[in-house]
């Protein structure tokens, strides 16, 4: 029996669970409501839209996909293949499980394995243009990421934080960030997130590092202050360390 799966607000990406080599037909129906399925369907109550093979219908949405991370990074100024960046964009989403893997985006060395000022020196670009972007000051992100990860992109916490700045996936889908462990995409988030804080919280920085780990709505309910929380306190009194310290020595 053909699976059949109708779209509402889904991408077509998540229902390509066809075999690497099946063919995937998409049907209209009368109401409106689009089918991808991996088998023919009977009724006149269905149209054919299209059919093609399910590796080239992965392959040109990984293609769509680069394409939109290079535009995003020209207009940030970065180009389309800066030293350090270029390769980092080409991680937007993983690739599907039954398509050929696209070439390494990262060396293949473990982020762990490099010191802490090759992990920062590899992302200084990227943290210095979404500074800019969302008006916030290098150092800030630099203090944020260098607590959160120690610029690991690739860690992840026993929460369920992910990347750089150690966001949570309600967090990255609230941002648009479709892989966290992209460094370009969760700076982006987390740059912005950080920003909305600020504006939240009129500027008080302490606050927004309290929403940053605990979540505004822990500031909110604690009468605008920093939440009871050891981890939380601890948090902020590290980033404003590091903070310090980015200012010194910039």
């Amino acid at each position: 029996m053909p699976r059949v799966m109708p779209i509402l607000a889904i991408a077509a990406s998540a229902l390509l669970l066809a075999d690497a080599r099946a063919d995937v037909f998409k049907y209209v129906d009368g109401k409106g409501n689009t089918y991808f399925t991996d088998a023919p369907l009977a009724g006149s109550k269905y149209r054919l839209a299209w059919k093609r093979e399910s590796e080239r219908l992965a392959s040109e949405k990984r293609e769509r996909l680069v394409s939109e991370n290079r535009q995003r990074l020209a207009k940030l100024g970065l180009g389309s293949s800066p030293a350090g960046v270029s390769a980092l964009s080409l991680r937007a989403v993983p690739a599907p499980r039954f398509a050929p893997p696209l070439a390494p985006a990262l060396p293949p060395a473990s982020a762990t394995d490099q010191s802490l000022a090759a992990r920062r020196a590899r992302f200084e670009r990227v943290i210095n243009a979404y500074a800019q972007v969302y008006g916030l000051s290098p150092q800030l992100l630099h203090a944020v990421i260098r607590t959160e990860s120690a610029y690991n992109h690739e860690a992840v916490s026993r929460a369920g934080a992910e990347g750089l700045m150690q966001l949570m996936p309600g967090t990255a889908a609230r941002y648009g960030v479709k892989d966290s462990f992209n460094p370009v995409e969760n700076v982006r988030g987390g740059a912005a997130y950080l920003r909305d804080l600020l504006n939240l919280f009129g500027q008080d920085l302490t606050l927004a590092l309290a929403g940053y780990n605990a979540g505004e709505n822990a500031v909110i309910r604690n009468g605008n202050q920093i939440p009871p929380y050891p981890e939380t306190q601890n948090y902020v009194r590290q980033v404003l360390q590091h903070l310090a310290a980015e200012r010194v020595g910039g």
